[in-house]
Order: structure tokens, then C-alpha cells, then sequence
């Protein structure tokens, strides 16, 4: 009894499961970090502050989730990525409440900066996606990943709506310390991506994350696909966080803004999902490559036709679409190439170059503002950076590496 007991406590943890459960948490966690866009034009207001104070922040937010996320994502491989989203979920929490009584802009910077930063980099994408990687065989891996990442885009659907409501209803100080609770779930759905790592193959775990680390610095192809993910970071955060504002000096309503932000939620969750499908049956470099150069087509034409409440919405149903289904394909590009074992530490390193694209596509979306009093500049910039983004993808080697032949030669 007591071990049939103990084979089905052990047993729930399906891929189903852990699929659900990491899903959800990538869904709070994301959807919360998407909304803070929606905070700039308050805050700045109400606290007599310019748009690069609160700008900085959300940039530092980016740059420390980006350098904590290989450390992070080493300590989830190695000690389980259950424990390091707990730790993450407490302090996203408390960011969120600090954030809600800034003293000046050095408080905001520690708080959304530093402590949601480092939250960001305990719940995000990498350390769910290495227990997902494992959890599901090559042939699923890409469909799952894309599952998962459309469960993050459901959180910028579901979000920003609710934050909206709660910046209208209540003012944003109670609308943060309102997302801090709901930031909480977090920590009861991370038991389930809490991994049996006994029942893992010996001969798949020869390889240490030094070793590891070593293949992926020597291999050019990784190089040229962080350096890409350096662009979609640049791309996503600039609109995320300034198109708001963006449509407010367009003269448009504040709804307008917020509702474009969801259609990206909502039409990235069929993006994330269809990118990753696609990457279970097509080359994931070629498809990479396709991702950029649409988006670079998608915001030119947004910025040539003019701008009304249709062709807001439009540009948020296309773009959205393009969203993050890099997300699947870098992460499944990665895990075909080098496999599953440190598949957070190596996202997480990836994903280090994708924040430093959100901290300068913040960062330089803000002061091209300040100096110049438009958006103009940005936006033919980050056009051109997708271009370049798409040609990087296309001579990376994606070939499974054979560590039977390395070891053979040693």
C-alpha cells in the first residue's frame, strides 16, 4: 500500500502536467512583466518624473534578468528548477511592492530594476523550458515548447487587461500591490517541475556544465544565434514598453494602446504555438530567419500607412503573431544541437543576449525621445536590426553534435 502510494505521488508529474503547471507559471509571470508598460504614463505623471527615470528601470529590469538568467538556469539544472521558481515568485512579490512606494528613481531602479530582474530570471522561459525539454521526447520537444511559450503570450492577453482595470479602478500603487498577490501562484504550481532525476539515463549525464559551456563557446553557430536573439529582445521590449506612450502622442485613447499590447498577447499565443509546430517539421534556421524579415516588413508598413485605431489593432494581430515564436525555435535550434541536459543553462546564456537587446531597445527608444521628441528613429532602426537578424540565422550549423566521435579522438 505504502509503495503504491508512493509510485503515484511519484507518477503525477507527467509531461501533461508539467506542461499545465509550467505553462500557468510562465503565463503569470510574463503577463505581469507585460503590463508595466502600461505603468510609464501614470507614474511619470503622478511622481513629476521624464520617461527615461522610469524607462531605466524597466531597462536595468531587462539587463539583470538577462545576466542572472545563465547563473539561475545553471542552479535550476543542477538543484531543480522547482526550488529556483519558489525563490523567484517571493521575489517578484516584494519588487512589486516596493515598486508601489518609490521614494525617487534610484528606489524604482532596485526595485522594478534589480529585484524583479532577478525574480524574472527564476520564473522565465529558460528554467521552464529545460524541465519541459526533458520532459517530452525530440519529436514533441518543439510542439511543447511552442505550448509554453503560447501560455506566456496568454499572460499578456489576460494581464493587461487586468492591469488596465486595476490602474482605472484602484490607481496603479493598489494595482501593483494588487499583481504581487496574484504573482504568488507561482510558487504552488512550481512543485510540479520538480524533476526525478534518478530515473535519468547514466550515459546522459557524463557531460558537466563546464564541459558544456566549453562546446557551446566553440561553436560558431551558437554565436551567430545569440547575437539574432540580441534583436528580437531589441524589437519586442521597445514596443512593449513605449507603445502605449507611443499611441498617446498619436492622440490616441490609452485603450488603444492597451488593446493592441493584448492582440499581441492574444494572437502570439496561435504565433508561439504555430512557430513551434512548424519547428517540429521544418528546419528551425530557416524558419528563425523568415521570423525576422517579416517582422522588419510588418513594422515598415505599420509606419507607412497612417496611423488610425484599425491599423493599431492590425499591427497588433501581425506583430503579435511574430511575437515570440523565436522563443520555441532558438530554444528547440539550442536542444537539437547540443541536447536537453543544460538546456536552462544554455537558453539562459542565449537569453543573456536577448536582454541585452530589451536594455538597449528600452534605453535607446527613450533617450532618441527625450532628444528628439519621436519615435521615427526607432523605428527605422529596429526594421533594419530585423534584417540583419534574419541573415545571422541562416548559416548557423544546426547538426546534432556526436560527443561519441569527440571522445573517440581523445
Amino acid at each position: 500500500m505504502t509503495s503504491t502510494t508512493l509510485a503515484s505521488h511519484k507518477n503525477w508529474r507527467t509531461p501533461t502536467v508539467v506542461l499545465i503547471c509550467g505553462g500557468l507559471a510562465l503565463t503569470i509571470a510574463l503577463g505581469t512583466r507585460h503590463s508595466f508598460g502600461l505603468f510609464l504614463q501614470p507614474m511619470t505623471m503622478d511622481l513629476d518624473w521624464n520617461r527615461q527615470t522610469f524607462a531605466f528601470a524597466m531597462a536595468l529590469q531587462n539587463l539583470v534578468y538577462g545576466i542572472a538568467q545563465p547563473f539561475t538556469g545553471m542552479i535550476a539544472d543542477k538543484y531543480g528548477a522547482g526550488r529556483v521558481m519558489v525563490a523567484g515568485a517571493i521575489m517578484y512579490a516584494l519588487g512589486l511592492l516596493w515598486m508601489a512606494s518609490p521614494s525617487g528613481g534610484l528606489d524604482f531602479s532596485l526595485s522594478a530594476g534589480v529585484l524583479i530582474g532577478l525574480a524574472l530570471s527564476c520564473s522565465g522561459f529558460s528554467i521552464v523550458f529545460g524541465v519541459i525539454g526533458r520532459a517530452f521526447p525530440p519529436e514533441k520537444r518543439s510542439t511543447a515548447l511552442g505550448i509554453a511559450g503560447a501560455a506566456g503570450s496568454l499572460g499578456q492577453f489576460v494581464m493587461l487587461p487586468f492591469g488596465q482595470t486595476l490602474i482605472n479602478n484602484i490607481g496603479w500603487h493598489y494595482a501593483l500591490m494588487t499583481m504581487a498577490l496574484t504573482i504568488l501562484i507561482i510558487a504552488p504550481l512550481s512543485a510540479a517541475l520538480i524533476e526525478d532525476r534518478s530515473s535519468q539515463p547514466a550515459s546522459k549525464n557524463l557531460q558537466s556544465i563546464p564541459e558544456a559551456l566549453r562546446e557551446a563557446v566553440h561553436h560558431q553557430g551558437y554565436w551567430l544565434l545569440c547575437l539574432a536573439y540580441t534583436v528580437c529582445g531589441f524589437q519586442i521590449m521597445f514596443i512593449s514598453i513605449h507603445f502605449p506612450s507611443y499611441m498617446a502622442d498619436q492622440h490616441m485613447a490609452p485603450e488603444v494602446g492597451m488593446g493592441a499590447l493584448a492582440l499581441i498577447g492574444l494572437f502570439n499565443i496561435f504565433g508561439s504555438y504555430t512557430w513551434g509546430w512548424l519547428g517540429g517539421r521544418h528546419t528551425k534556421k530557416y524558419l528563425l530567419s523568415a521570423l525576422y524579415l517579416i517582422r522588419s516588413v510588418a513594422i515598415t508598413v505599420f509606419i507607412l500607412v497612417p496611423v488610425t485605431p484599425l491599423s493599431v489593432y492590425i499591427f497588433g494581430a501581425v506583430i503579435g503573431f511574430l511575437w515570440l515564436g523565436t522563443v520555441p525555435l532558438t530554444s528547440g535550434l539550442i536542444a537539437q544541437i547540443f541536447g536537453v541536459k543544460y538546456l536552462s543553462t544554455l537558453t539562459g546564456i542565449a537569453f543573456l543576449f536577448h536582454q541585452i537587446g530589451s536594455f538597449l531597445g528600452i534605453g535607446i527608444a527613450a533617450w532618441l525621445f527625450d532628444t528628439s521628441g519621436s519615435y521615427t528613429v526607432m523605428w527605422m532602426l529596429t526594421i533594419a536590426m530585423g534584417i540583419v537578424a534574419g541573415i545571422l540565422n541562416y548559416p548557423i550549423d544546426d547538426r546534432q553534435i556526436d560527443r561519441r566521435a569527440a571522445a573517440a579522438t581523445t
